[in-house]
């Protein structure tokens, strides 16, 4: 899943990119409220972390202009205000979910994951493909009765690939989903964690669609 953290906080949102990304999520950050508006405007973004206090435009008007355009992206608000006015100023402009400053990093991934399924409605966190079962709020893979240990980009890759199974997945969109922003390196590193899932799975369970992309198979 691919977020956005638009925070001025330059330390606060380094911390959070680095152990959301360490989460296997691909994060992009930006410090001020109009670059976020363009940013999550684009509409690439599985979910957005919004600061209120921002320089060039207040979080909730970032909020209250994508809810204006039509763009229904989860929105968790940070702020280091409290009390229950600024809260329900926050949720009234078309925020999803709050949180106050300080606050706790496990209940920070908790929100965002909560906020990822409830965008799913009533869809299940475990993704099952054939004999490969994903519970994707655990972290855990199983395929069959065996648990496989994957690292948290392996997982993210796997669930690329899981939510659209039987469908062909583009390299740009792993990459997109998985990575971030400003990754420039070498796409290449897409087929690195591929093989390293076959190996970890079975040669079979994904299948190279030249020219195409990738596509998870049932076993």
């Amino acid at each position: 899943m691919r977020l956005l953290i638009v925070e001025d906080e330059k330390r606060l949102a380094m911390s959070l990119a680095g152990g959301l990304t360490a989460e296997g999520f691909a994060v992009d950050v930006v410090h001020d409220g109009l670059e976020g508006l363009h940013r999550a405007g684009e509409g690439v973004y599985d979910l957005v972390v919004l600061d209120i206090m921002l320089p060039g435009m207040n979080g909730y008007r970032v909020c209250a202009a994508l809810r204006a355009a039509g763009h229904e992206v989860p929105i968790l608000m940070l702020t280091a205000k409290d009390g229950e006015y600024d809260e329900a100023e926050g949720l009234d402009t078309g925020a999803d979910d709050y949180l106050t400053k300080p606050f706790s990093y496990v209940v920070l991934v908790a929100r965002i994951r909560a906020l990822l399924r409830r965008r799913g409605g009533s869809v299940s966190p475990v993704l099952t493909v054939g004999a490969l079962r994903m519970d994707t709020a655990a972290r855990r893979v199983h395929l069959g009765e065996d648990e496989v240990a994957l690292t948290a980009k392996e997982f993210a890759v796997l669930e690329q690939l899981a939510l659209r199974a039987g469908q062909v997945v583009s390299k740009a969109d792993i990459l997109e989903h998985v990575w971030d922003f400003a990754y420039d390196g070498d796409p290449n590193i897409v087929e690195v964690y591929v093989s390293a899932l076959r190996r970890k799975l079975s040669p079979a369970a994904i299948r190279t669609v030249r020219g195409a992309g990738y596509r998870l198979e049932a076993l």
